[in-house]
């Protein structure tokens, strides 16, 4: 009998039949994250003490803005920031850490809402014992809102998080001459291209090819039907227009 290895790598399979490997961010990783988040949103709380007082004579309004504020940070902190951050708060940037889809896509805004919601039941009974018990036992180190919503916080590299795709060789004039000043792309289409240049080279040139030309001629017909003689290239090429300018 084949007994597979325990290991912190999830192999997911993309719509296009393509493998990748992500670094899966175990309980420690996740609970240090967290504690950032937590000690962010403390912070924000107490300079609003600060700000309005106490109200503890006669005034009940500064009591009631502080718990307003409270409950907007503890339900809606992490949606913001996953939805404006790519799949990461404050807490995981630090760490290196982001939310996807178990399928690698970017996650979307029910994901966010379903998989922070239940962080009230992670939390039971006491100090998220049911989260973390339910991470523990899971391969893939998924809360129970993880697993409700279908997501996994993976590690990324900081060049990943925070660094743009150098494209080589360097566009030439010529070439930026003929794209659009600013390419309109969204943010999903963005992070697409960046995860397409960033595995060039590590796979076969044919497959490489296969892979953009599922997206370019969209890409290409949407501004103007611009035309192109290597699909990988006007890839790399808009994706420079875009970030470079």
């Amino acid at each position: 009998m084949e007994v597979t290895p325990i290991d912190t790598v999830a192999t997911i399979e993309a719509p296009e039949h393509v493998r990748f490997d992500h670094r899966l961010a175990g309980p420690a990783q996740r609970g240090a994250a967290f504690l950032v988040d937590a000690l962010i949103r403390v912070a924000v709380v107490l300079l609003l003490w600060r700000l309005i007082g106490t109200g503890l004579v006669g005034d009940d309004a500064p009591v009631g803005v502080l718990l307003v504020a409270a409950f907007l940070l503890e339900w809606g902190y992490f949606v913001a920031f996953e939805m404006l951050w790519s799949g990461r708060s404050p807490g995981k940037r630090v760490f290196g850490l982001r939310v996807v889809k178990q399928d690698g896509r970017p996650i979307g805004f029910v994901d966010s809402v379903l998989r922070n919601l239940l962080r009230a039941v992670d939390y039971l009974p006491a100090f998220y014992a049911l989260g973390a018990l339910a991470s523990a036992l899971d391969p893939q180190f998924r809360r129970l809102g993880d697993q409700a919503a279908g997501t996994l916080v993976v590690r990324v590299s900081r060049a990943r998080s925070d660094d743009r795709v150098a494209v080589e060789p360097p566009p030439t004039a010529a070439e930026l001459a003929a794209l659009p000043p600013r390419p309109a792309l969204s943010a999903d289409e963005l992070r697409a291209l960046e995860d397409y240049l960033r595995r060039v080279g590590t796979l076969s040139p044919a497959r490489e090819d296969e892979l953009a030309d599922l997206i370019a001629p969209a890409l290409a017909a949407r501004m103007g039907g611009l035309t192109y003689g290597s699909a990988s290239r006007f890839l790399a090429l808009l994706y420079h227009r875009a970030t470079v300018g």
